[in-house]
């Protein structure tokens, strides 16, 4: 699946605030954010407007005193969509079994070295022995981890991920709410 693909699956919701969030105008603006401080919209229904920071703003109420969604209406829709739940489970099939296989060697690692110190010390290639070798594989392990983790997330999930959060803030924005 492409990350248009599984943006594609924030449609529905975006779709779904957009109509809670009132009229448009032909720039994509809700009717009452053309015009701050105007005491109609396209509809025609009055609006209040509280003082921002910089001048009045719109009521949180669509042209059709419908309430319009909050940020956490907005962040709950979003986590619900298929889109989401395609980059969480990308994430979740990565992290998962590397931890369980980064576990199981650091714990391997540490078990044979107060279980079985006669193979720890055995010597490998002159004063070097199974322990440091082990060790090292250890550092080694972890770098190569991170790498794997970051070259999985830009691969597989980044692009989704972005394609979500411009959503989701696109989505705030039409909708007013503040951060």
């Amino acid at each position: 699946m492409t990350g248009a693909q599984a943006g594609a699956g924030v449609v529905a919701p975006v779709a779904a605030v957009r109509a809670a969030a009132g009229p448009r105008t032909a720039a994509g603006v809700s009717a009452e954010r053309s015009a701050p401080g105007a005491v109609g919209t396209a509809a025609g229904a009055a609006t209040a407007t509280a003082p921002g920071p910089s001048g009045p703003r719109p009521s949180r109420t669509g042209g059709d005193d419908a309430p319009r969604p909050s940020a956490a209406e907005i962040y709950l829709e979003v986590r619900r969509s298929p889109a989401f739940q395609e980059v969480r489970r990308r994430y979740r099939r990565f992290v998962g079994p590397a931890t369980v296989l980064f576990l199981t060697w650091y714990l391997g690692y540490v078990v044979a070295a107060t279980t079985a110190p006669g193979l720890m010390a055995r010597p490998v290639v002159g004063p070097v022995n199974v322990a440091m070798v082990a060790c090292l594989g250890q550092f080694l392990t972890t770098f190569v981890l991170t790498w794997a983790y970051a070259r999985h997330a830009r691969v597989h999930r980044d692009r989704a991920a972005l394609e979500l959060r411009w959503e989701t803030q696109q989505m705030t924005r039409e909708a007013g709410v503040d951060r």
